[in-house]
């Protein structure tokens, strides 16, 4: 009886474990699982300071730091945030890049330092990037100079591409540009200085003097930031994408089609992506919740500038 019984609670016991690798399988192919592993295996940032010059003094700017195993030399990104409109959130602003999109780097060998500009998060200081956009209900009431906001904005750029040429862990010759939002402005402001090393700018959603609540897809004085736009085109010498969600709820969709227009007609090597609206989002979260739309030309963007080539 004894010996009988075993081989039918082996048989259980083995069938038992398939079922269950059977249901982890099935677990793992539903989204929601999926992207609980892949957050348990995501790399956290290192928060960093640093002793940078900015507008002519010293700052000490926080910053998110992600290096890829090794001593390297590593390509890197330099990514800059967005603005949000109140200034409670830019005063609690703790996360200056999605650890999801920095580890998007890591994987390809790509170390990226995010920094806290002055006026944002514990960083602190001075808020120089006020746009001073006004609004009576929908209608904007001021006249906002884009192109100052954005020199001010670059400035941390500028100041940490010159900490990044000082670290030897950093490939001189292959450092990116990224923004987001605001950031997005800030990173072509900062193309328009053609420093040393840089390959490529990239722009999501950039931009300024929007606001969602008061006059959702269209901006305060969006041909002001025509002009600026322009301005930059004629200035940066390195190729840039521009990604856009159609549905997004600071710019709209003309908008960025027309600044565009204004910074390709300066002579730089550019290119527009406006992909369809975001489902049930703000398409001006594109960089966090679309990244089946922007993957693709980013990575193709990557190989055209060689940033990860040898």
């Amino acid at each position: 009886m004894e010996m009988a019984g075993e081989p039918n609670k082996d048989y259980e016991m083995n069938t038992a474990l398939a079922n269950r690798r059977a249901w982890l399988f099935v677990c793992c192919s539903i989204a929601a699982c999926s992207t609980s592993w892949a957050a348990e295996q995501r790399v956290k940032p290192e928060v960093v300071k640093l002793a940078l010059q900015i507008n002519g003094g010293p700052v000490e700017v926080t910053a998110h730091l992600y290096k890829p195993q090794g001593d390297g030399p590593f390509p890197l990104v330099i990514f800059s945030h967005g603005r949000a409109v109140n200034q409670a959130d830019r005063a609690r602003l703790s996360q200056p890049i999605l650890v999801g999109h920095a580890n998007y780097w890591l994987k390809q060998g790509v170390a990226v330092v995010a920094p806290v500009r002055p006026g944002y998060g514990e960083t602190g200081g001075i808020d120089r990037e006020n746009s001073f956009a006004r609004w009576n209900g929908t209608t904007c009431n001021s006249n906002p100079d884009y192109t100052d906001i954005s020199g001010q904005s670059r400035e941390t750029i500028r100041a940490t591409h010159e900490w990044a040429q000082q670290q030897p862990w950093v490939r001189k010759d292959r450092i990116l540009l990224e923004g987001q939002s605001a950031g997005g402005l800030a990173t072509m402001a900062a193309g328009a200085l053609n420093l040393s090393g840089v390959v490529g700018l990239v722009n999501f959603a950039g931009g300024s003097g929007g606001n969602p609540e008061r006059s959702p897809g269209r901006s305060c004085r969006p041909e002001n930031l025509t002009k600026t736009y322009g301005a930059l085109g004629a200035q940066v010498k390195v190729p840039s994408l521009w990604l856009y969600a159609e549905n997004d709820l600071y710019w709209g969709a003309e908008a960025p089609r027309l600044w565009h227009a204004a910074f390709q007609a300066g002579g730089s090597d550019s290119l527009l992506v406006l992909t369809p609206p975001l489902a049930a989002e703000d398409g001006h979260r594109l960089l966090a919740r679309g990244a089946r739309m922007w993957s693709g030309p980013l990575n193709t963007f990557v190989q055209k500038i060689g940033l990860t080539s040898k």
